[in-house]
């Protein structure tokens, strides 16, 4: 008789501990199995590699309660922290896996030593960021925020209708020279979106090759002197972490739009904060940023009527939690029956 298979479902108030649960029914159709939920809070999300981190320490013991009292050897979890005294405490747990593009809250060394096998769920949220991109940037052209305020907020027709002069109205993207830098799942279908939109879009992303959609620029200084937008889609690492500073924004036309939907610390926010004040940049969309949440007094905060500012958004729809659950699922169903795994890390 096959074992049956013991899973704690460890979801939160987005990707639901009863999605994973479905998700898992309806891959081990032929499996016997039992979950477990938990539903744990929001930690802050950390950019580090490990999430040896103090804003999930509080949860460890609700992730080894669980563990432990089932006698589960698999966890499935968007934020939970599989730190170094999880996996000490958890002598069943044999497979981790992170409902997330990356394990940034698994001690992937720590793993490693107690032979527990850790994976992921990248692409989960390729469509939904890059949707959201285009959004910012069209908000962020049109002033579109704005002048929502100033009519819904304020009840004054008046001030939103002051946006209907040259000097205010915003830029259309058709034939709007447009940069990316990055062009992996999320700047492609971004780049897509924007050639259909009658943009000149161009790319930089020295680690791409074969065809994409718009010009492929050689050089980032290049693609910034070409630019009337730029829009970020690179991975941060210790190669991109700071990637857009001052020499940077100082390349870009007169008047630019920057979107950075990506990760934060590519962007250097004092530098950009210098250049809207200088106008060398009219307006920004930021949805990350180098501290999150982003600090009360924040100097971004000073040019509400030239930028457009999300908590970290970009990643969130319901099809985004539901694809989570479906590609971590396929990986327990895999483990399982004793196949090859699609993306174990390590």
């Amino acid at each position: 008789m096959t074992e049956t298979l013991r899973v704690v479902a460890a979801g939160d108030h987005f990707v639901l501990p009863s999605l994973i649960t479905s998700a898992i029914a309806e891959e081990l159709r032929e499996h016997p199995f039992t979950t477990t939920e938990l539903t744990l809070g929001w930690p802050l999300e950390p950019f580090g590699p490990v999430a040896e981190v103090e804003e999930a320490s509080d949860a460890e013991d609700e992730v080894i309660d669980a563990l432990r009292s089932s006698g589960s050897q698999v966890l499935v979890t968007q934020m939970g922290p599989v730190t170094e005294r999880v996996l000490e405490a958890c002598p069943d747990l044999r497979l981790v896996v992170v409902c997330r593009g990356g394990p940034v809250n698994v001690n992937l060394d720590a793993a490693k030593t107690h032979d527990v096998r850790v994976c992921f769920a990248p692409g989960r949220n390729a469509a939904a960021t890059a949707e959201f991109t285009v959004g910012m940037m069209l908000a962020a052209l049109r002033r579109i925020p704005q002048a929502h305020e100033l009519l819904a907020g304020q009840g004054s027709w008046e001030s939103g209708a002051a946006y209907y002069t040259y000097e205010r109205s915003g830029l259309e993207l058709e034939d709007l020279p447009v940069g990316l830098v990055g062009y992996g799942a999320v700047g492609s279908r971004v780049a897509r979106v924007l050639c259909a939109f009658g943009a000149r879009v161009m790319v930089y992303d020295p680690y791409v090759h074969g065809e994409i959609h718009g010009l492929r620029v050689g050089a980032l200084d290049e693609l910034l002197r070409r630019s009337q937008v730029i829009t970020l889609h690179a991975r941060l690492t210790p190669e991109t972490r700071g990637l857009i500073g001052a020499r940077e924004l100082a390349l870009l036309r007169p008047g630019a739009v920057v979107v950075n939907v990506a990760r934060g610390p590519l962007l250097d926010e004092d530098a950009l904060c210098d250049a809207l004040e200088s106008g060398q940049v009219s307006a920004a969309a930021l949805d990350t940023y180098t501290r999150e949440p982003l600090p009360t007094g924040a100097r971004l905060f000073g040019f509400a009527d030239r930028v457009v500012l999300t908590p970290h958004l970009g990643g969130a729809s319901r099809s985004v939690a539901e694809k989570a659950a479906r590609i971590s699922a396929a990986e327990v169903g895999r483990w399982a029956r004793g196949e090859r795994l699609s993306h174990q890390l390590g």
